[in-house]
């Protein structure tokens, strides 16, 4: 496995402009032979905000995985500016490589404003120190350090698949607000799935599965930094005709919710 360092991951994160609304970006290289979706995700974040007004920031993304991307192959974003209102900003991002469309993104920003405020509170789990280290690229270097909390810690009385994750990134990062939306966004295309795996002892048992990402959507409640642990909290309601669903909440160190996720997921059992 090739390892990289969190500064070759905001590498990543750095598009070339190429004109106002078309940037190119490369890809990390990892197992599979495949384009990690997350990295799809920060970059057309990256890319749409460039073109919003500086005070306008995400607050919400649909996106689609279309084709499986290659590696190898600098990726070209191209920017549609939808709409540019008095308070919110639409955006579409396509992402393609060999003249075909691999990723579609449709987002919108949203200028600071006042209103009510309330939200969920994370579950009551371990604390990132009392937990096992893992390495989700295989080893220690990489750009992210991960502590999985343990099964019996996560199954709810009413028996929903449930998992959750403490993630951060393993190095500071600078004081970017738009970088650490986009690694937000990046880690949250890691896990959302595992309760669904769980549900049904897959890899735990030996049983293997073909998956891959189908879609995306994400909330943005907060601003997040990434250089402390976020606890990313997962469900999975449903799970059929080889698809998983999953649901994902995202916390902060303090308990502040800073995203909700969902994603759909292609999941073929190989045995």
């Amino acid at each position: 496995m090739t390892e990289m360092s969190i500064g070759e991951v905001l590498t990543v994160l750095d598009l070339r402009r190429t004109s106002p609304d078309t940037f190119v970006g490369v890809s990390q290289q990892l197992p599979g032979l495949r384009v990690f979706g997350g990295q799809l995700l920060g970059q057309s974040i990256v890319a749409a905000d460039r073109t919003v007004r500086p005070d306008a920031g995400i607050h919400s993304l649909h996106a689609y995985f279309l084709r499986q991307g290659d590696p190898a192959e600098p990726i070209h974003f191209t920017v549609d500016r939808t709409r540019d209102g008095r308070s919110f900003a639409a955006r579409r991002v396509e992402a393609a490589q060999h003249g075909k469309v691999i990723f579609t993104m449709l987002a919108s920003f949203q200028e600071p404003a006042d209103g009510p405020s309330h939200q969920d509170g994370p579950p009551p789990v371990p604390a990132p120190e009392n937990l096992q280290l893992r390495y989700p690229f295989g080893s220690p270097g990489g750009p992210l350090v991960m502590c999985p909390v343990p099964r019996e810690e996560t199954t709810p009385a009413d028996g929903r698949a449930r998992s959750a994750t403490w993630i951060r990134v393993a190095d500071d990062l600078p004081d970017t607000p738009l970088l650490h939306t986009a690694m937000l966004a990046y880690l949250s295309d890691f896990s959302i799935l595992h309760a669904a795996m769980r549900a049904h002892s897959i890899r735990r048992n030996g049983r293997r599965a073909k998956t891959a990402s189908l879609d995306h959507a994400m909330w943005f409640h907060r601003n997040a930094r990434l250089d402390d642990w976020v606890l990313y909290d997962t469900v999975s309601p449903a799970a059929g005709g080889a698809r998983a669903f999953g649901v994902g909440s995202l916390f902060s160190r303090s308990g502040e919710l800073l995203a909700t996720v969902g994603q759909e997921g292609m999941v073929r059992l190989l045995d």
